[in-house]
């Protein structure tokens, strides 16, 4: 494994677990009530879904030319990010009670 591909991944952890790392949304707007709702943290989820993919978009067009891709390809993508993200969620709503 390259170290793009390495830093690539280390950037999707991080960025999978960041809705669940603070109460505010998007780290600058505090909710009316003292919780952010779930749809806060599944919004922010596919934000930086498109952000981690766009950077791998990037990495990949500045290595060679960048492959077009179908459907299975996000469909599997977006399922890697939620795994990714289940350490967050654990520590947020089941482990800190």
């Amino acid at each position: 494994m390259s170290a793009e591909q390495t830093l690539l991944l280390i950037v999707a952890l991080v960025a999978a677990n960041l809705p669940f790392a603070s109460r505010r949304i998007f780290f600058l707007f505090k909710p009316k009530s003292d919780r952010k709702a779930w749809f806060w943290h599944l919004f922010e989820l596919i934000v930086l879904y498109f952000a981690v993919g766009a950077l791998a978009y990037l990495l990949e067009k500045k290595l060679g030319t960048a492959q077009m891709q179908k459907w299975e390809f996000y469909a599997v993508t977006a399922a890697l990010f939620l795994v990714l993200a289940y350490p967050g969620y654990i520590w947020r709503f089941l482990w800190r009670r």
